[in-house]
């Protein structure tokens, strides 16, 4: 699918290599970053807003739909349930994404309805809500 290297700056930027494309990830301010740059979870709502657009237009041209434009907003929030509040605990958060997809084009309902069905299903929206492993390994360089 594709590797990604991250490496470390100064302060809180990072550098991103994601093939022949150089990025750059930092943190606001107000948090003791440069604001450089986005931040790591708007690098994940970036990645989640892509691959709904994507996977839409891509559907729509294989069902000669007439999609004219796709939109997509999407914003994070994590809070304490309610039940739990003052809690530091992980397991007591609520994690949030919200996505709302605007499109444009002559679409019946049953078509924006399916849209809505194809951006459920697409790639890292899957991937975000199955359970995902991550296997870590960490090295020391003696350079």
């Amino acid at each position: 699918m594709g590797n990604v290297t991250v490496k470390y700056i100064n302060n809180l930027q990072l550098g991103i290599i994601a093939g022949e494309h150089r990025l750059i990830a930092d943190e606001p301010k107000e948090k003791g970053g440069d604001d450089l740059g986005p931040n790591p979870y708007e690098y994940l709502l970036a990645a989640l807003g892509s691959c709904t657009a994507m996977t839409l237009v891509m559907y729509a041209r294989r069902k000669n739909m007439p999609l004219e434009s796709v939109e997509v907003d999407l914003s994070f929030k994590r809070e304490h349930n309610q039940d739990a509040a003052g809690v530091e605990d992980k397991k007591n958060f609520m994690e949030q994404i919200t996505r709302e997809i605007h499109v444009k084009g002559n679409l019946s309902e049953q078509e924006k309805n399916r849209l809505l069905e194809i951006a459920q299903r697409c790639p890292v929206c899957r991937t975000i809500t199955s359970k995902l492993q991550v296997e870590d390994t960490i090295y020391l360089n003696q350079k």
